[in-house]
C-alpha cells in the first residue's frame, strides 16, 4: 500500500473543474490530461501531485457532464484514489472503468486534512494515517477485479485471453 498527501476538496466537485470542458474534445496524450487535472479549482494541482496522493471530498464527487476524461486526467496524474462521501454514479463508473479506486466514506472527509499523509488499502477496507485507520464499505468483487486489472480494458482482455486459454486446454 502506498501512502501519498491527501488534496482536499469540498462538495460538488464538477467534471467541468476536474477536466474543463475547453480540452474536451481535444486529442491529448495522456501526461497532457493530467497536466489540466483540476486547474479550473486548484491551479497548483497538477504541478505539485505527486504518484500515490489522493484526493478527500465532500457529497457528489464528478457531478456535471459525463466526460470520461476528467477520472482519465486524475489518474494519469498520479492519484491512487478520490475518497469521497457520495460521488455522481457516471463519474463513479468512469473511474472504476479508467482502474481509479473510488472509495466511499461518510467519515474520511471530516477526519482528513489537506497535507495528511494516507494511504488506502482495498483488501482491508481501510484508510490508513499515522492516526488511526478508517473503515469503509468494501467495493464489490467483480469492481476490485478491475482495479486490480487496470481498468475494464485491460479487465475484458485478460477475461478474453483466459477464456481462449480455458477453451485450449
Amino acid at each position: 500500500m502506498n501512502k501519498g498527501k491527501v488534496w482536499k476538496y469540498g462538495d460538488n466537485v464538477n467534471t467541468d473543474v476536474i477536466f474543463p470542458g475547453k480540452y474536451t474534445y481535444t486529442p491529448m496524450e495522456p501526461e497532457e490530461m493530467a497536466s489540466h487535472a483540476l486547474e479550473d479549482l486548484d491551479p497548483d494541482f497538477a504541478s505539485r501531485i505527486k504518484p500515490g496522493d489522493i484526493i478527500v471530498a465532500g457529497r457528489n464527487f464528478g457531478c456535471g457532464s459525463s466526460r470520461e476524461q476528467a477520472a482519465s486526467c486524475l489518474k494519469y496524474a498520479g492519484v491512487q484514489a478520490v475518497v469521497a462521501r457520495s460521488f455522481a454514479r457516471i463519474f463513479f463508473r468512469n473511474a472504476i472503468n479508467q482502474g481509479l479506486p473510488v472509495v466511499i466514506s461518510e467519515q474520511a472527509p471530516g477526519k482528513l486534512t489537506q497535507g495528511d499523509e494516507a494511504g488506502i488499502d482495498l483488501d482491508n477496507n481501510e484508510i490508513i494515517t499515522q492516526k488511526e485507520r478508517i473503515r469503509f464499505d468494501p467495493l464489490p468483487d467483480f469492481i476490485k477485479e478491475i482495479l486490480d486489472a487496470g481498468g475494464l480494458i485491460p479487465y475484458t482482455k485478460q477475461k478474453i485471453a483466459n477464456g481462449k486459454r480455458e477453451k485450449s486446454n
